[in-house]
């Protein structure tokens, strides 16, 4: 009987095993499709602020005398601080800063993201190096800086030479500096990170680029935390001294749903906590394009500045009517001239 009932339920057993290896190929198969490199998967974020209306005050601190912004890789925020023990140095910082807990990535894979953060726009064709969609004149936050007589400039680690265009050197990957694309924007404003031998010349704007191993991307959490401690843990300290804010922030989850990710202000403007604020990298681009008086590229048009994370004593109380800044004593100003009491306010 016992020989009889095993016989029975043998084909069953091939069967249930044919069906899970036919759903482990498909996982595998669907995995391999989405996370292709190639194109483009825009994600949700679950709730965009929506733009803030016209006549609204807003209080932003007054204009820094340098912004960093330092980007890493494919790491959900559950990640960096939820396991202290992998990121030391992170979850110590966060203590001294400004951490959004509900900040979002807007795509997949990492190059749309690195665009969105410097232009408010995404290209079409994922990590491609040969960008689609994006018009190579288009207004980005380089040439906003520049047309405002201001200085922008990119660090970017294992960068072979000053305005190297190339797709790959090393561990540097051209995916990760949206500057190159672009025509409006001197190929010479990005160098080698090695350049960066004294806080006292950084510009007004400036992005630092960590190689492939130091962004968390091809090596461990732990490497990308101890390289940030040795790098980025001096310049904070410059930055508390000179009035500069120092953004820390990823360019997408690890998690391809909600592309949750850690976004951390340090600078002494900066008002410690967590706050629940939702953004995305159009917000970022916005914050820095309002703190400098700036136009506004792409989606940072619409997008709202991040402004609750500020101490009173540094913030400005501004009134924004349809382009046009109106300064919380009443006088409107064109945005020339904003760009002037922004140069004073420095």
């Amino acid at each position: 009987m016992k020989t009889s009932v095993q016989r029975t339920a043998f084909p069953w057993q091939l069967r249930r095993a044919a069906l899970s290896a036919v759903v482990v190929v498909v996982v595998i198969a669907l995995g391999l499709w989405y996370f292709r490199s190639s194109d483009t998967r825009l994600t949700m974020v679950p709730k965009i602020l929506a733009p803030f209306p016209a006549g609204h005050s807003h209080r932003l601190p007054k204009t820094p005398r340098s912004v960093v912004i330092v980007v890493e890789e494919n790491k959900s925020y559950k990640q960096i601080f939820g396991d202290a023990d992998s990121s030391p140095y992170l979850n110590a910082l966060a203590k001294e800063g400004a951490v959004f807990t509900r900040s979002f990535g807007v795509a997949h894979p990492s190059q749309p993201n690195y665009f969105a953060m410097f232009s408010g726009q995404t290209n079409k064709n994922g990590d491609s190096c040969s960008v689609r969609e994006i018009a190579r004149d288009a207004d980005n936050l380089g040439a906003e800086l520049l047309a405002a007589h201001r200085i922008f400039r990119a660090y970017v680690e294992d960068l072979p030479r000053p305005g190297f265009t190339g797709c790959s050197s090393g561990q540097y990957a051209r995916k990760h500096a949206p500057w190159t694309h672009f025509t409006n924007v001197p190929a010479q404003d990005a160098v080698p990170f090695s350049e960066l031998t004294s806080y006292d010349t950084l510009p007004d704007v400036a992005f630092v680029i960590p190689n492939l191993v130091h962004d968390m991307h091809s090596a461990s959490i732990e490497s990308g935390d101890a390289w940030l401690h040795d790098h980025i843990a001096p310049l904070v300290v410059w930055a508390k001294g000179h009035n500069a804010l120092v953004v820390i922030t990823w360019d997408e989850s690890s998690s391809p749903v909600t592309n949750h990710i850690p976004t951390l202000f340090v600078g002494p403007m900066v008002k410690p906590g967590r706050y629940d604020e939702v953004i995305s990298h159009s917000n970022l681009l916005r914050t820095v394009e309002d703190l400098f008086g700036l136009r506004h590229a792409g989606s940072a048009a619409t997008a709202s500045p991040i402004l609750d994370c500020w101490t009173s004593s540094a913030a400005t109380a501004i009134e924004v009517r349809h382009g046009v800044r109106r300064f919380a004593w009443g006088k409107v100003r064109d945005l020339t001239v904003v760009k002037l009491a922004a140069n004073l306010n420095r």
